[in-house]
C-alpha cells in the first residue's frame, strides 16, 4: 500500500467509527424520547438513520477490505448482495433527504395547514414509495447482473463486466442517477428555497417592528440597541446557513461520486484510481454528517442525550457513593 491508500483506509476507518456511533446516538434519541417518536419527521429521520446504519455496517467494511487487499471481498454472490444493499440504502437515502425537506417546506409554507398534509400515515406512504423507488432499481441491477466489484472504487457497486451489454447499462446509469441524485437535488432546492424566501420575509417584519421600537425607545442605551442590530443580523444569517448546510451537504458528499460514475461511461476518459476511492469515500460521509445535520444539533435531539447523560453520570455517582459505606463498614475491625 502506498501512502494515499494509508491515508483513504484510515479515512474510511474514522468514517466508519463516526456514523456508527453519531447514528446509534440519533436510534437511542429516538426510542428514549416519546415525544420525538411523535412528530413525523421522525419517522423520514429513523428511515435515513436505519439506511445510514445498514451501509455503515455492511458496505464501508468491504470497501476498507478492497482497499487493504486491492482484491475483491468475498465471493461473487456475496459480492453482488453487497452491492445490491449499497444501491438500495444510498437510492433510500437521498429519497429520505427529499422528504426531510418536503416535510420542512409543508411546515413552513403551509403552517395552517401542515397537520392535515403530512399526518403519519402520509409519511408512511413517502416512505412507501422511497423503498419501492430504491428496490425497483437495485432488483433491476441485480437481475441484469449489474453489480459486483468495481475496482475503480474498491467496492461492491453498480458494475458492468460485460462488453455486450455496455450500451444497456450505460443508458441504466443515467437513468438511474437522474431519478435518485437529480431528482432529490431538485427536490432540495426547491423546497428548502422556498423556505428560506418565507424565511427571510419574517426576519424582514420582525426587524420592522424592532427598528419601530428602538427609535421610539429614545432613551435606550447605545449597548442595547448594538445588541438589537447584531440580533437582526444574526437572525437573517442563521436561516441561510441552515439552508447551505442541508443543500451544500448534499451536493459536496454525493455530487463528485455521481460526476465520476457518469465520466466513467466514457473510456476515452481516465479516472485516477485514488480520485475513484476518495469520491466513494465522499459519498460514505454523508452517513456520517446526517445525524448532525438533521438531528443532533437539534435543541430537542440535544437535550435528549443531555438527560440521558445526566441520568447515567447520577446513577454511576449513586451506586459510586453506595459502595463508598459498605467499604467503611467493612474496614471498621471487630471486637473479638
Amino acid at each position: 500500500m502506498d501512502t494515499a491508500e494509508v491515508i483513504l483506509s484510515v479515512l474510511v476507518v474514522v468514517i466508519i467509527i463516526v456514523s456508527l456511533l453519531s447514528n446509534v446516538l440519533v436510534l437511542i434519541c429516538f426510542l428514549y424520547n416519546p415525544e420525538i417518536r411523535r412528530q413525523v419527521p421522525g419517522l423520514f429521520n429513523l428511515n435515513l438513520t436505519f439506511c445510514n446504519l445498514l451501509l455503515t455496517v455492511a458496505n464501508m467494511p468491504l470497501t476498507l477490505v478492497g482497499l487493504v487487499s486491492r482484491a475483491q471481498p468475498g465471493g461473487d454472490g456475496f459480492c453482488q448482495i453487497a452491492g445490491f444493499l449499497e444501491t438500495f440504502l444510498s437510492t433510500n437515502s437521498m429519497l429520505s433527504m427529499a422528504a426531510l425537506s418536503i416535510d420542512r417546506w409543508i411546515a413552513v409554507v403551509f403552517p395552517l395547514r401542515y397537520h392535515s398534509k403530512m399526518r403519519h400515515k402520509d409519511a408512511a406512504l413517502v416512505l412507501g414509495y422511497t423503498w419501492a423507488h430504491s428496490m425497483s432499481f437495485s432488483t433491476v441491477a441485480a437481475c441484469l447482473s449489474w453489480v459486483g466489484y468495481h475496482r475503480l472504487y474498491a467496492s461492491c457497486t453498480l458494475s458492468n463486466a460485460r462488453a455486450s451489454s455496455r450500451t444497456q447499462f450505460v443508458v441504466f446509469t443515467v437513468f438511474f442517477h437522474s431519478f435518485t441524485f437529480l431528482l432529490s437535488f431538485i427536490v432540495l432546492c426547491f423546497t428548502y428555497l422556498k423556505v428560506l424566501k418565507v424565511a427571510r420575509f419574517h426576519c424582514k417584519r420582525i426587524d420592522v417592528i424592532t427598528m419601530q421600537t428602538l427609535v421610539l425607545l429614545v432613551d435606550i442605551h447605545p449597548s442595547v440597541r448594538q445588541r438589537c442590530l447584531e440580533e437582526q443580523k444574526r437572525r437573517r444569517q442563521r436561516a441561510t446557513r441552515k439552508i447551505s448546510t442541508f443543500i451544500g451537504t448534499f451536493m459536496l458528499c454525493f455530487a463528485p461520486y455521481v460526476i465520476t460514475r457518469i465520466v466513467e461511461l466514457f473510456p476515452a476518459v481516465p479516472i485516477d484510481p485514488h480520485w475513484g476511492i476518495v469520491s466513494k469515500c465522499l459519498a460514505y460521509s454523508k452517513a456520517a454528517c446526517d445525524p448532525f445535520v438533521y438531528s443532533l444539533l437539534r435543541h430537542q435531539y440535544k437535550k435528549t442525550y443531555t438527560d440521558i447523560l445526566n441520568r447515567l453520570l447520577k446513577r454511576s455517582s449513586l451506586n459510586a457513593s453506595g459502595r463508598r459505606p459498605e467499604q467503611q463498614g467493612s474496614s471498621i475491625p471487630t471486637a473479638e
